[in-house]
């Protein structure tokens, strides 16, 4: 059995590879996730990406012209998301604790971490961050496994089958029905390009191989090499398309004091 805690802490030792091998995130999941509320008001300004990493999400939110803090638990990757993104506050923090004001945010963002909070602390965390109104985004790239090479991948990575991260811990939010509303849901799929370098580099950003011993992780990328050189879609090519699925769920922040009735 994978040890959790230590998947959880081990992405600074491989900041490099997450760096140059995760996707971004499509800008129509981003669209929808900035949307303002059904009831319209101004577009967000102040947003707080939620373990950030190395700034896959944090760069394409500056370059909307946001005033972005990016929370990150790790200093390895705190490093990467400094020099990779100048134009956002880089913070030291997570999920459960975050630092930053009461009633700061516009909208809290989390990209790929979600599944990794305390829902019971996190929750009301970021209800706290969030000014009334605002709303909290939970988004993952999740590799669509319906091409032949995608599922041979997803095989030799996860042997007992891939593991459902998408959507993990959303669920925690209807345990405070006082602080959010319901959650929405919203997909976009996308093809993200890369070279087999990359792919080798996305494979060793995974914090299950991180956690590995090395003889087992360099097997792993013997047969990840194999699948490039062998594979009817693949060998042979300087680039591979990778299709994605991005999964974006979102739930608004409830007034805290909805005021009298009107009668």
């Amino acid at each position: 059995m994978h040890d959790r805690s230590a998947q959880a802490t081990s992405f600074g030792a491989a900041a490099a590879a997450y760096e140059r091998g995760r996707p971004e995130y499509p800008e129509a999941a981003l669209d929808w996730l900035l949307a303002p509320g059904p009831e319209g008001g101004a577009a967000p300004r102040a947003v707080v990406d939620l373990g950030a990493g190395t700034g896959k999400l944090t760069r394409s939110l500056c370059a909307r012209g946001l005033e972005v803090s990016a929370v990150e638990p790790s200093e390895g990757m705190r490093e990467q998301l400094s020099a990779a993104v100048p134009g956002a506050t880089v913070l030291a923090g997570s999920g459960e604790s975050v630092p930053l004001a009461d009633g700061s945010a516009d909208v809290v963002l989390a990209a790929q971490a979600w599944h990794w909070v305390d829902t019971s602390l996190a929750v009301p965390e970021v209800a706290r961050v969030l000014r009334p109104g605002g709303h909290l985004g939970m988004v993952w790239n999740v590799r669509d496994e319906r091409e032949d090479w995608v599922a041979a991948l997803g095989r030799l990575l996860y042997p007992g089958g891939t593991p459902v991260i998408g959507g993990v811990g959303v669920e925690g939010l209807a345990a405070h029905p006082d602080l959010f509303g319901p959650v929405e849901r919203h997909d976009v799929e996308w093809v993200n390009t890369l070279t087999g370098d990359q792919l080798l580099d996305m494979v060793a950003s995974r914090s299950y191989v991180i956690t590995m011993a090395e003889a087992e992780r360099e097997a792993l990328f013997a047969e990840v090499r194999d699948l490039l050189a062998h594979h009817p879609s693949l060998a042979g090519r300087s680039h591979v398309e990778l299709p994605y699925r991005t999964e974006c769920y979102r739930a608004r922040r409830l007034r805290a004091d909805p005021g009298p009735v009107a009668g």
